[in-house]
């Protein structure tokens, strides 16, 4: 029968094998956190291996990824479906053991990580997200919505600025379900971390407001006792700071850098074998290993104890459990389209000459009642993202609702965002300044790549912001969201453009969306209703003359400007058609007949945009034109900053004139 030592240092061999086969990877993490994972998954984690979508599961993270090897061994051995086969393609192409933990590729890896920090803040969102759905859903005598989150961390992810931001909320929502495991090894990349790592760590999260123990991390006894500690501290996260020895087992690399990014080479794997005692070939596991580690049953036993539990829910409570299988499948309202075919049409009725985030307050106040799964928020800019409504309830530590203050933390908002998508049953959108979506680059790339659905609603979208000045105004950031793989931008010029981004935004389950919407009022206008599905493509005709000479493509609050210039070249014997293009993204993607009938091959084009020229290049060409701004901005009134750049119905004129 193997010991518990066994188990540990199954995770020990099958980590250095893995790096060691790929010549590439972090052997030292996994290495040393073993003890760790061992008492963690085999005495705590609730979880099935057979059913890694059970959605009353424990969420295990692994905030720092690059022991990726960690979670694969843990995966393999528990009984999830990755074979050893998989563990030995380990970094190779199309391997679903990645370098770093890739969500969609393993099974029962939870989110990606790999940019530290992001990972803890996942964490915060998953346990935000078990918080609010509980409030919700639980009746007493059924806590149908009752599962923990544990998150690995190492020393990286404390340096990173977005644990500080996510953890700081998590320690204000008293987030008790939450646990994190501090792997205090003293090691980064650079070598002992004491020339620019010397914070009080402990007393850091002491002061957000967790509760904080510090143990012997290659003791499982004592880290056993501390997760059962932790469990009872029900109204804060908990921290377990596991002081441990990195690549533990190496006679020669262990308590070292050397262990850290690289493989520990051959004749050091061998003296590790012979050090820890592990007489097997490698990626061989002996049976009583195996059977050491077996989760399978108890998995299932888990399961099926909660789904006797769910089944009595919905003998008492249908209503509820219809709709908790509906929100946590990721399904809309059976009501949906009637709906907001209505909202679209009641919105073009009313052509209201207001700015586009005023247009999108409207529109998430019509949706509101239709989705109890919307969780709004903002980055301490509600009031100007206008991202709440009046059926909103904000929510704090004690009371649930639907609407997060996340304080000044762009960053953590839509890496705990991106969490609270992973772990299912929330739409959730949050608001901030469109120039800080800078800030918020590496969450919203994530989304992208781990195709959530998150939306991030980006207001004061250009120069026509005004008098906050060039640090505030965006230039480059809307077409730099643009060329973010699967990711959506919407850059609606009207009202009725608005609302139809944002229902394709709700739409959309295979990827993130960013809504950019200006300070300034933008004209009304009023479409035909054959127009909606158009605006839905991403382009189309807005407006068009027999014979069109030439074709101004044009978005967001210069919209109302191409119109304006049309109209005078086309009364001036010019014929002039006007494209909208609301989301470039998404026109990308219909076919090259759609395409060409929108933008006719052959017709000269000059794209207007408040925003970088280089990017409308793919669209008009080199022999068109574009009316847009390579510079920062200056700080004065939106509209005659708007003037001062160009932005004028005159200039426009003269600017297609210029390509015939």
């Amino acid at each position: 029968m193997a010991t518990r030592k066994d188990l540990a240092n199954a995770i020990r061999a099958l980590s250095m094998d893995a790096v060691q086969k790929a010549n590439s990877g972090h052997p030292g993490a996994p290495m040393g956190m073993a003890e760790i994972a061992e008492e963690l998954w085999n005495n705590h984690l609730s979880h099935n291996p057979k059913n890694p979508s059970w959605t009353n599961r424990d969420r295990f993270v692994l905030s720092n990824g690059h022991g990726s090897m960690l979670i694969y061994s843990l995966l393999h051995l528990t009984g999830y479906a990755l074979p050893i086969d998989e563990l030995k393609t380990f970094r190779q192409l199309h391997s679903k053991c990645a370098g770093h933990p890739e969500y969609g590729y393993a099974p029962g890896v939870e989110t990606t990580t790999g940019p530290l920090g992001q990972g803890i803040a996942n964490g915060v969102g998953f346990a935000m997200a078990e918080k609010l759905l509980a409030n919700q859903f639980n009746k007493p005598g059924h806590d149908i919505v009752d599962h923990s989150t544990y998150v690995f961390l190492g020393d990286g992810c404390m340096m990173e600025g977005v644990s500080h931001e996510a953890c700081a909320l998590a320690g204000t929502w008293g987030l008790g379900k939450l646990t994190a495991f501090w792997d205090d090894n003293g090691i980064s990349i650079d070598g002992h971390i004491e020339g620019w790592y010397t914070d009080d760590t402990a007393k850091r999260f002491e002061s957000y407001g967790w509760h904080v123990q510090s143990v012997d991390g290659h003791d499982v006894a004592a880290i056993g006792a501390a997760i059962e500690a932790a469990k009872k501290v029900t109204d804060k996260p908990s921290l377990i700071c596991c002081k441990t020895v990195i690549g533990m087992g190496s006679p020669n690399k262990c308590g070292s850098h050397d262990c850290h990014g690289s493989a520990l080479g051959l004749e050091e794997v061998a003296a590790t074998r012979a050090n820890i005692g592990w007489n097997h070939e490698p990626f061989v596991i002996p049976a009583d290993v195996y059977a050491g580690w077996d989760a399978t049953a108890k998995g299932a036993a888990a399961e099926s104890s909660w789904n006797d539990k769910f089944a009595a829910y919905a003998k008492a409570f249908p209503t509820e459990a219809a709709e908790y299988t509906r929100r946590m499948s990721g399904d809309l309202p059976a009501n949906w389209k009637e709906a907001t075919d209505a909202i679209i049409a009641s919105t073009n009725e009313k052509a209201e000459g207001v700015a586009t985030r005023k247009a999108s307050q409207n529109v998430i106040g019509a949706l509101a009642p239709l989705l109890p799964e919307f969780l709004g928020g903002s980055a301490d800019l509600t009031g100007s993202n206008l991202t709440s409504t009046a059926s909103f309830v904000h929510v704090d530590a004690k009371k649930p609702g639907n609407y997060i203050s996340y304080g000044v933390r762009e960053f953590g908002m839509f890496a705990i965002m991106n969490g609270m998508a992973l772990h299912g049953g929330l739409v959730p959108f949050g608001g901030t300044f469109h120039m800080f979506s800078d800030y918020a680059k590496s969450a919203l790339r994530m989304a992208a790549l781990m195709k959530q659905r998150t939306i991030a609603v980006l207001t004061h979208d250009s120069i026509g912001q005004g008098e906050d000045g060039p640090t505030h105004q965006p230039i480059e950031n809307t077409a730099g969201l643009r060329l973010i793989p699967n990711m959506d931008v919407w850059r609606p010029g009207n009202s009725t453009e608005t609302a139809v981004s944002w229902v394709a935004a709700v739409e959309r389950k295979d990827g993130p969306s960013s809504l950019v919407l200006s300070r300034q009022n933008v004209a009304g206008m009023k479409h035909d209703a054959a127009q909606f599905d158009l605006m839905r493509k991403g382009g189309y005709v807005l407006s068009d003359v027999a014979g069109a000479q030439v074709i101004i493509i044009a978005n967001g609050s210069e919209l109302e400007l191409a119109v304006k210039a049309a109209a005078e070249l086309n009364a001036a014997g010019t014929k002039v058609r006007v494209v909208s293009m609301p989301s470039t993204n998404v026109f990308d993607r219909q076919d090259k007949a759609y395409k060409d009938s929108v933008l006719t091959p052959g017709v000269k084009r000059v794209a207007v945009e408040a925003g970088v020229t280089d990017f409308w290049r793919k669209y008009v060409g080199l022999e068109g034109a574009v009316v847009g701004i390579d510079t920062f901005g200056e700080s004065a009134p939106g509209g005659v900053l708007m003037k001062h750049f160009g932005f004028t119905v005159e200039n426009v004129v003269a600017t297609v004139k210029s390509v015939l």
